[in-house]
């Protein structure tokens, strides 16, 4: 199969007992995910941006990528993430980056999927994203993450209603979203009329992540609405940073691969929880016959 993975690379700065710590993220944990089942006849392609003074980061992992279609930038986007128990973390920004380029595409159809991870919410515009379906008759999977995020004088991203969304909606097959983000996509609903609500715009899958207490699932089948509930693996979970994103990453390639939402939704719930216990460190820790 070939995929291409699309969203921003990113510096993640965050205090780890008293010190300053500086990782990869953004888009890299979406690519672990899928690198960690890709097999020797998939081709993995990201859509990211880098540079060469920060690139050492993320060269172990991405060389195992296709980078024809990669941006270069003058300064990579760079959050300060604090996070405390089992709520949302805070992000501050800087040097939070224009829209990446998708024009070195020339054939969408070459995919077998397109996975889209808004991780600064500046990722690809609303155009770029029509331009993306208009142009691409295969499965797009969207993790909304930071567009449920507006931009304050300070560079911190406060949860606001998601502008436009139902454009957003109309042009995505599999919509990933956790319970706060749920809430600027459709307001004052419970799940199941939040899930009704979304179908009418074109999404056929609606993930849910609710961190510890699990995910819910809804999807259409038949022009039902089903729906599908798996509590979290238990783990002893020492970390909050891209599980969701490695989650999602695993759900679309076994999805994309069986077309069964049970199964991918299964093995993704494992991912997600592996790598709460901070167990995802080799590219071969998850695979799909386990």
């Amino acid at each position: 199969m070939k995929i291409l993975l699309i969203g921003h690379s990113i510096i993640d700065h965050f205090d780890e007992s008293g010190n300053e710590i500086s990782k990869p993220g953004g888009i890299f944990y979406s690519a672990l995910g899928i690198l960690s089942l890709a097999g020797a006849e998939d081709e993995i392609y990201l859509l990211t941006c880098r540079n060469e003074k920060s690139f050492h980061l993320f060269k172990k992992l991405y060389s195992k990528a296709n980078l024809t279609f990669i941006n270069e930038v003058e300064k990579m986007p760079e959050v300060l993430l604090k996070i405390s128990g089992f709520g949302e973390r805070e992000e501050t920004y800087k040097n939070l980056s224009s829209q990446l380029s998708i024009d070195k595409v020339k054939d969408w159809n070459q995919f077998n999927g397109i996975l889209i991870n808004m991780i600064t919410g500046f990722d690809i515009s609303l155009d770029q994203l029509k331009t993306t379906r208009k142009n691409f008759n295969g499965t797009i999977y969207f993790d909304v993450h930071t567009l449920s995020r507006g931009v304050g004088a300070n560079m911190e991203r406060e949860f606001r209603p998601i502008p436009q969304i139902r454009e957003w909606l109309s042009n995505i097959d599999i919509l990933q979203c956790n319970e706060n983000e749920l809430k600027t996509i459709v307001q004052d609903k419970d799940e199941f009329n939040c899930a009704k609500e979304i179908f009418q715009f074109g999404p056929q899958i609606i993930i849910i992540t609710k961190g510890e207490k699990g995910v819910q699932t809804f999807f259409l089948e038949n022009r039902e609405i089903k729906s599908l509930f798996l509590k979290a693996e238990q783990v002893d979970a020492t970390n909050k940073i891209g599980c969701g994103d490695i989650f999602g990453a695993v759900f679309f390639y076994s999805y994309i691969s069986t077309r069964d939402v049970n199964k991918s939704l299964r093995y993704a719930n494992k991912a997600g929880a592996m790598a709460a216990a901070k167990n995802l460190t080799t590219k071969r820790e998850i695979r799909l016959n386990d």
